[in-house]
């Protein structure tokens, strides 16, 4: 549904989308992660052909975004972290207005307004004034403004961003309701558990280019290296750390408490239970084994730190 080839973005000097490659299938959730001025906000603009590509292709619902806008902005809906309400206006009347632009009826607006109404949980707040919405709830607004003319493309650029947690996890909730339209989505958020959460894939981007890609556990299995294990003993391990070097010489020991051991290895199958075997010689039992997978966060901050060192959470 979304094919980005070779994707690059110049502003006179400054090259902010630097060649980038992707694509987003129908029914699949891209989440779009980077600090900013990383080229998120860019890359949606040429996606949604607000912005012409300086070079390379997007085409969206099989329209090229430049040749094809027209038809591409009637493929999408879109929502930014200011969804632009006209506070005025009821529910029905902002939707009756956006509608119409899309040359929709006004019964067909109608019919569609109290089905996605009810459908986020606002059935009575239909014909309330926007003004008095919660920002949660002008937040769903916005996405059911977006959602309107049934578009098979859905771009949600930042849609949580400065909100309280109640109302971003209303509006996650809404995310995840999406999916049911069987549409492809962008994600741009700065909040990562938002974006584990909520996507299929991830792709993280770092001055102009995409760094990284792939669901969340391939990301950690690309980036983390050899398994990460934890085995914690029943009694304090008295073993001097060369002699469990020597009789397994496949694991790379970390750390060593009292009654703990962390260690790497490329084959857990093999190795876990040689390891228990050989603490077991020793008169020493385990009581659990688990594999530490590093956090989302660990892995952002691992691929951009180098590049962005004074960049925050709050920044991405």
């Amino acid at each position: 549904m979304i094919e980005a080839r070779n994707l690059v973005k110049r502003y006179d000097d400054f090259e902010a989308v630097k060649g980038i490659s992707f694509s987003v299938a129908q029914g699949e959730l891209l989440a779009l992660l980077g600090p900013n001025g990383a080229g998120k906000t860019s890359t949606i603009r040429m996606i949604s052909s607000i912005l012409a590509p300086t070079a390379g292709t997007v085409t969206v619902n099989g329209h090229d975004t430049v040749l094809q806008a027209d038809d591409v902005r009637r493929s999408i809906g879109m929502i930014t972290e200011q969804p632009g309400l006209y506070e005025r206006m009821t529910g029905l009347e902002y939707l009756l207005f956006y509608g119409r632009l899309y040359e929709l009826s006004s019964r067909d607006i109608e019919q569609r307004a109290e089905l996605l109404f009810k459908r986020f949980g606002m059935e009575d707040a239909l014909h309330r004034r926007l003004g008095g919405f919660s920002k949660g709830m002008k937040q769903k607004a916005g996405l059911i403004r977006a959602m309107l003319h049934s578009p098979p493309v859905l771009l949600l650029d930042e849609p949580t961003s400065a909100m309280d947690p109640h109302s971003a996890r209303q509006v996650r909730a809404a995310i995840q309701e999406l999916r049911q339209d069987n549409c492809a989505i962008i994600l741009t958020t700065h909040n990562l558990n938002e974006a584990e959460k909520l996507a299929d894939r991830i792709a993280i981007i770092n001055d102009g280019e995409i760094v990284a890609k792939g669901t969340a556990h391939e990301l950690r299995r690309q980036l983390s290296g050899d398994r990460l294990m934890e085995l914690v003993a029943d009694r304090l391990i008295r073993i001097p750390l060369e002699k469990l070097e020597r009789q397994i010489p496949d694991i790379q020991f970390e750390e060593m408490g009292d009654e703990m051991i962390r260690y790497r290895t490329v084959d857990p199958i093999h190795d876990n239970p040689r390891l228990i075997q050989v603490m077991a010689g020793f008169g020493i039992g385990t009581v659990t084994l688990r594999e530490i997978t590093p956090s989302l966060e660990e892995i952002y901050l691992s691929i951009v730190r180098e590049d962005e060192p004074e960049t925050s959470l709050e920044a991405i």
